[in-house]
């Protein structure tokens, strides 16, 4: 079974209604339906949530991300392991940690695949599945 490994500006595609948000629609209908499953990392799942409460505030904030957790969405703890190859990533790669922390999670298996909208990841695309959304 695919595990999808979406990263913030996946979800943010998909709550903005921008180019890509059918793929996340079909990705969690999938998940809902129980053909996959959906992780996001601590890391983050905090910044969506930072996101949105500098967009709209606190209220519009918990409204969001309760919407998204019943999307059956995992939110995977930033346990001590994972901080360090994270930061191995983010040292040896140049990437953001946020991003280290998404790269990380794709890193699991080979049913993990990583959903974004943030090309950066174009520099790490070797160190696991990455699917891109299309550019804005």
């Amino acid at each position: 079974m695919t595990v999808f490994v979406l990263d913030s500006s996946a979800v943010l595609r998909h709550i903005d209604g921008e180019a890509g948000a059918d793929r996340v629609e079909e990705i969690i209908r999938l998940a809902l339906l129980g053909e996959a499953e959906v992780q996001l990392s601590a890391l983050q799942w905090g910044e969506i949530a930072g996101i949105q409460r500098r967009r709209f505030g606190v209220q519009e904030q918990m409204r969001v991300l309760q919407s998204l957790l019943q999307f059956d969405i995992r939110v995977i703890p930033a346990t001590a392991e994972r901080a360090v190859r994270a930061a191995e990533i983010k040292e040896d790669r140049k990437l953001a940690y946020a991003n280290a922390f998404a790269i990380e999670l794709a890193m699991d298996s080979t049913d993990h695949l990583l959903v974004t909208a943030d090309y950066d990841f174009k520099e790490v695309a070797d160190m696991a599945r990455i699917e891109f959304l299309p550019v804005k």
